[in-house]
C-alpha cells in the first residue's frame, strides 16, 4: 500500500512514518512543508529509496497537492496542522490556512485523484471541554472553544461532507493528548522535560489542575494503522489509553523521575478559554478492530523522559531561535505565582 503522510516531519507523524515503515508491505510519501515544528531529524536513517520518499510542499497550496499525489498513492493519512492552542490564541490566521483550507485541498485532490482512503487525524479538543465524570464519545457535540479546535472541526466537517457528498473514503480519528520521543518542546511533557533537565521553572498554567487524557504516540500510531486498514468509511473512532492526569501530577512525576525539587514548579497565569478536562471513550476502535493500547502512562512516562534525557543534541536544536522567542512571549509576560498547591 502506497501512502501520502501529510505533516511527516512533525511529532506524530514521524513517530508514524516509523511504525509503519516498519511493517511490511508499506511505501510512503512525506509531505511536509518543514515549519518550525516539521523537523527531518526526526526521521535520522530514513534514506530515500523505495519505500520512503520526502518532498516539500505546503497542503494550502493547491498545485504543490496536485504535484504530490502521483497516480499510485492508495491512501492519505493527513497529519499536517498547526496544533499548539497558545499559538492559535496569539494568531489564529494561520491555523485556519492550513488546518481547513489545506484539508479541503487534500480532499479535493483526493476525490479527483481517485484516491480509495483518507485518514483525517483530528484531536479530542474539537468536543470543548468535559465537565465532571463521564468521556466523549463520537457522538458528543463539537463545541471548540479555542481557535486551534474551531479550525480542527471545521475540518471534521469538511471530511464528513466529502464523505456524505462525494462517496471519499474518508475516516476521521480523534485522539487525547500524545506523548513520546521526538514531540516539539511547546507541547506540556517535552517543556516539562527540557526546562527540569535545565533546572528551570516548570510553567502550569492556573492552578494546575487541567486533566488530560495521555496516550503514548505509538499506541496512536497501532490505532491508526487499524484504522488505516479496517475502520469503517465516514466512521468516526476517538483514541484514547485512560489515561487521565492533571498537568500538576504530570509535572511532579517527571520531577521525581529526574531528581529534581517540586520548587521548580511555577504557577502562570491561565490562558483564555482553556479546557478543564478530556477524556475519549474509545469502545468502537476497541470493539470493532479490537486495538487496545499496550503502554501504561507510568511505563511510558518513564522512558520518554529517558529518551529527552539521552538526546540533548535533538532538544538543543530545536529550542533555539524562533521557539525561544515564542517561550518569552507566552511565559515571560504572564504574572507568576510561586506558592505551591
Amino acid at each position: 500500500m502506497k501512502l501520502l503522510v501529510t505533516g511527516g516531519a512533525g511529532f506524530i507523524g514521524s513517530n508514524f512514518i516509523r511504525h509503519i515503515l516498519s511493517r511490511r508491505g508499506y511505501q510512503v510519501v512525506n509531505f511536509d512543508l518543514l515549519t518550525y515544528a516539521g523537523n527531518l531529524r526526526n526521521l535520522a536513517g530514513l534514506g530515500a529509496g523505495d519505500d520512503y520518499h520526502f518532498i516539500r510542499g505546503d497542503i494550502a497550496s493547491r498545485q504543490q497537492v496536485a504535484g504530490a499525489l502521483d497516480p499510485g498513492i492508495d491512501a492519505i493519512v493527513h497529519f499536517a496542522a498547526e496544533s499548539h492552542v497558545d499559538r492559535s490564541i496569539l494568531d489564529a490566521s494561520a491555523f485556519v490556512r492550513t488546518n481547513v483550507l489545506g484539508t479541503q485541498n487534500l480532499l479535493e485532490a483526493a476525490r479527483r485523484n481517485g484516491v480509495s482512503r483518507f485518514i483525517h487525524v483530528s484531536t479530542d479538543e474539537v468536543y470543548g471541554s468535559l465537565p465532571g465524570g463521564g468521556e466523549f464519545t463520537e457522538d458528543s457535540p463539537l463545541a471548540p472553544n479555542s481557535p486551534y479546535a474551531a479550525s480542527k472541526a471545521a475540518a471534521d466537517l469538511l471530511a464528513r461532507a466529502y464523505h456524505r457528498t462525494y462517496g471519499l473514503g474518508v475516516v476521521t480519528t480523534r485522539c487525547g493528548n500524545n506523548y513520546g520521543p521526538y514531540q516539539f518542546p511547546e507541547k506540556l511533557i517535552p517543556l516539562m522535560v527540557s526546562n527540569a533537565l535545565d533546572d528551570e521553572p516548570l510553567p502550569l498554567y492556573g492552578d494546575g489542575l487541567y486533566t488530560r487524557d495521555w496516550i503514548h504516540v505509538l499506541d496512536h500510531c497501532r490505532a491508526l494503522e487499524a484504522i488505516l486498514l479496517k475502520g469503517r468509511e465516514g466512521a468516526v473512532y476517538n483514541i484514547g489509553a485512560h489515561g487521565e492526569r492533571t498537568n500538576l501530577e504530570v509535572a511532579r512525576r517527571i520531577l521525581g523521575i529526574l531528581g529534581k525539587s517540586e520548587d521548580l514548579i511555577s504557577f502562570v497565569a491561565d490562558r483564555p478559554a482553556h479546557d478543564r478536562r478530556y477524556a475519549v471513550d474509545s469502545s468502537r476502535l476497541r470493539l470493532e478492530l479490537g486495538w487496545s493500547p499496550r503502554i501504561s502512562f507510568e511505563e511510558g512516562l518513564d522512558e520518554t523522559v529517558r529518551w529527552y534525557r539521552d538526546h540533548p543534541q535533538w532538544v538543543d536544536g530545536v529550542r533555539s531561535g524562533d521557539y525561544r522567542h515564542y517561550y518569552r512571549m507566552v511565559y515571560g509576560n504572564r504574572d507568576r505565582t510561586l506558592s505551591s498547591l
